[in-house]
């Protein structure tokens, strides 16, 4: 017969390993879920991946809708797009940054355009056309923040 503190010994020993063993069941339950949730975030990720690259490989400008008026953007600049596919303001922007003797700031170009570039207000919707056409690849935009034709 054992002696009842080896009992004791052995009854507390199981006792903590049961504790152990609910914890790590618990831990493995938590990994298990975590790494689920990945793999349906790495799903959905790939879907828009797959989403964004076939819009982007669409260069076509696209009628969109704002203020429920249709208004066309601004397209990239691609081998097959001609700068006639511009909205009429921005050829008037490319042709005004192409004709100065050099790079332009949003001021300059706006005096060229006849913009009131006193008024901030009337400045900076040129400024976000130049960085448009700066995303789209028409300009460059340098360092310094003037803005200049592609070679």
């Amino acid at each position: 017969m054992l002696a009842p503190e080896l009992l004791e010994r052995i009854t507390a020993r199981r006792a903590e390993l049961d504790e152990r063993e609910e914890q790590m069941a618990k831990q493995l339950a938590e990994l298990r879920a975590e790494r689920d949730e990945l793999a349906v975030t790495e799903r959905v990720l790939e879907r828009v991946s797959e989403q964004l690259a076939g819009e982007r490989a669409s260069a076509a400008p696209v009628p969109g809708q704002v203020g429920g008026q249709a208004v066309m953007l601004v397209p990239h600049r691609t081998s097959g797009v001609e700068e006639a596919a511009l909205p009429p303001d921005y050829q008037r922007i490319l042709t005004a940054v192409r004709q100065a003797a050099g790079p332009v700031m949003a001021r300059q170009a706006g005096e060229v355009l006849g913009v009131d570039v006193s008024v901030r207000a009337k400045l900076e919707p040129l400024r976000g056309k130049l960085v448009r056409l700066t995303d789209r690849g028409w300009l460059r935009k340098l360092p310094d923040g003037r803005f200049t034709t592609r070679l």
